[in-house]
């Protein structure tokens, strides 16, 4: 599969992450898919680490989300390997003796248990990955390891993404500095539900698992799980966390803890910056659409709503095609499922109403709205009239170049 043009909605740099104390990584070529690119992340962390996650729920997760889902409650890390190239899902017997070996492989070279080591695989469902590429990569990492740059561990894990995705915060808890990183890849095969595609953030911060974990949770709700490109959840979606406590503050044990909502805060705005450049990112993509549903008779409502909206291919296809065709974004809160009336029913793009009261608005102006569209980051608003229950889905448009990337996947 050849290398695809850079998405023009990727960030015309990139932030120079800080070092956090407790955690090291190295990349390396292992050839799993791709040539002549890094393919294999390896990071180590300091004994002490505690882990946190949130997997997919698809019925057909692959043999890493398993992995991960069986040592999660042990809520202990001290590795994790990634690959990119190969998802290693719908692998069968072959796949869970593949994640068993890279594991003690992993494990042997970081000096821990399998116990300890963290999984995640991205890439071609159904292929086995051959475990024994790791054997010698792995070791001759382990030997290698730095604190800096994030953008190598960022570019290894990457597939049919055109930039590298990283996100930081750093902010002061009891006059101490902590530091949270991230890093996450995704571009296709993106509707999460409960999870991300493949993201990984990492703290200083001493933090209880179960707090930890908490806070991920609420947090990847308005983060990732409020994302679509496409409307297919992946396999293989992966959202960890780990903390190796080294910041010399007091742990947060309890969510009570006045620090946790201040340190879940940071951690919110990381995930934020994450999900939304998979969006930006995502595969063909020339516009990022906020939809924004208000008036409903739930939050929840609300969302399916927005995420109907957001999934509908003839929605994203007017936006790509800059056509202000209001009449699409009726159609998709029509078949969404949930209350609506369609005689109380407005909608804008931007500051622009375009229906109202179950009709074209008066003074609709078409030349307005149609301006509007040629913007590459779009607001798209639905009011219902029904409720207080709000929600907000972020997706992109729909162009020729996803169904380029995905006609040739495997080639």
């Amino acid at each position: 599969m050849a290398a695809h043009p850079v998405s023009p909605l990727a960030p015309k740099s990139y932030p120079d992450l800080p070092e956090i104390d407790g955690v090291r990584f190295a990349t390396a070529e292992a050839g799993i898919k791709y040539k002549n690119r890094t393919d294999v992340l390896l990071m180590a962390f300091a004994e002490g680490t505690v882990a946190a996650g949130v997997l997919t729920r698809s019925k057909c997760s692959s043999a890493a989300v398993d992995w991960c889902r069986a040592n999660l409650p042990g809520g202990k890390a001290r590795g994790l390997v990634v690959n990119s190239g190969n998802a290693n899902a719908f692998t069968g017997i072959k796949g869970k003796e593949s994640v068993q070996q890279t594991a003690e492989i992993a494990a042997k070279a970081l000096g821990c248990s399998t116990g300890e080591i963290f999984l995640a695989s991205t890439g071609v469902i159904g292929e086995p990955l051959d475990a024994s590429k790791f054997a010698g990569v792995l070791d001759e990492t382990a030997t290698r390891m730095a604190a800096t740059p994030w953008i190598d561990p960022a570019k290894a894990i990457m597939t049919t993404d055109t930039y590298p995705k990283l996100s930081g915060a750093v902010l002061e808890i009891d006059g101490i500095e902590v530091r949270i990183n991230g890093i996450a890849k995704g571009s296709g095969m993106i509707a999460p539900d409960m999870a991300t595609m493949l993201s990984f953030v990492v703290t200083d911060m001493p933090i209880a698992a179960e707090v930890l974990q908490a806070l991920l949770v609420k947090h990847n709700q308005t983060s990732f799980n409020a994302i679509t490109v496409d409307s297919d959840t992946s396999t293989s979606d992966t959202l960890l966390a780990f903390a190796t406590g080294k910041a010399r503050v007091e742990p947060i044990l309890s969510l009570e803890d006045p620090r946790a909502e201040i340190f879940g805060q940071a951690l919110s705005d990381v995930l934020f910056e994450l999900a939304i450049h998979v969006v930006r990112d995502g595969e063909g993509a020339t516009k990022q659409v906020s939809v924004h549903v208000e008036g409903a008779v739930s939050d929840q409502s609300a969302f399916r709503i927005a995420k109907a909206i957001a999934d509908s291919p003839l929605v994203k296809t007017a936006i790509a095609g800059e056509d202000a065709n209001w009449g699409r974004v009726v159609m998709a809160v029509g078949k969404a499922g949930e209350p609506a009336d369609r005689d109380k029913l407005a909608i804008r793009f931007g500051d622009l109403v375009v229906a109202r009261n179950g009709e074209r608005a008066d003074g609709y102006d078409e030349a307005a709205t149609s301006a509007y569209m040629k913007g590459e980051e779009l607001e798209l608003t639905v009011s219902l009239g029904l409720g207080a229950g709000a929600a907000t889905v972020y997706t992109c448009d729909l162009t020729h170049g996803y169904i380029t990337i995905n006609g040739d996947y495997r080639s």
